[in-house]
């Protein structure tokens, strides 16, 4: 198995009212919950907590059918990971951001909430915290046996010719 570095990794729920984040120790042994938080300022939250513990991955779930096609709710949670890779770009040494398949992780949550006794109507405050963990976890355990990051590696968008510092092919 090759060595992976040391350091804290974020799992990431994408809802399309709340967004649960959870985090792992340094040596990514065990995730747990974090906070859950608004949508619309989720991106920043999560890259504050990202350069807060000085995260080295942020695992981003990604919610495939069965057959393993992606719908909407795919494209949110890409969405997500592109504006976070976006938002941690001017950092010095930015955390990797990951795609991660997370197929039933939020039915899983509610499985869990329900067999702890947690009342339905109570689940919606923390259920993405705990699909959050549930894909970080999942993560972490795929980490170890394999040897290396889990998941689909989120590339930087590619600048527009013209844009602030981006220079315009010449023709010729």
């Amino acid at each position: 198995m090759s060595e992976l570095p040391r350091g804290v990794r974020l799992g990431v729920d994408v809802g399309d009212v709340r967004v649960g984040l959870a985090r792992s120790d340094p040596d990514g042994m065990l995730a747990t919950p974090v906070e859950t938080v608004p949508r619309d300022t989720a991106v920043a939250a999560i890259a504050a907590c990202a350069r807060e513990t000085e995260a080295r991955a942020i695992m981003v779930g990604l919610p495939r059918t069965l057959s393993g096609a992606e719908g909407p709710a795919a494209q949110k949670a890409r969405q997500v990971a592109e504006e976070l890779v976006a938002e941690l770009a001017g950092d010095p040494d930015p955390a990797e951001v990951r795609m991660v398949d997370e197929r039933l992780t939020t039915v899983s949550a509610h499985q869990a909430l329900h067999a702890s006794g947690r009342k339905g109507r109570k689940h919606r405050q923390v259920v993405d915290q705990v699909a959050a963990v549930m894909i970080l976890q999942q993560a972490l355990d795929l980490e170890r046996s394999a040897g290396r990051r889990a998941g689909e590696l989120v590339a930087a968008a590619d600048p527009e010719p013209g844009a602030a510092g981006v220079p315009e092919q010449e023709d010729g």
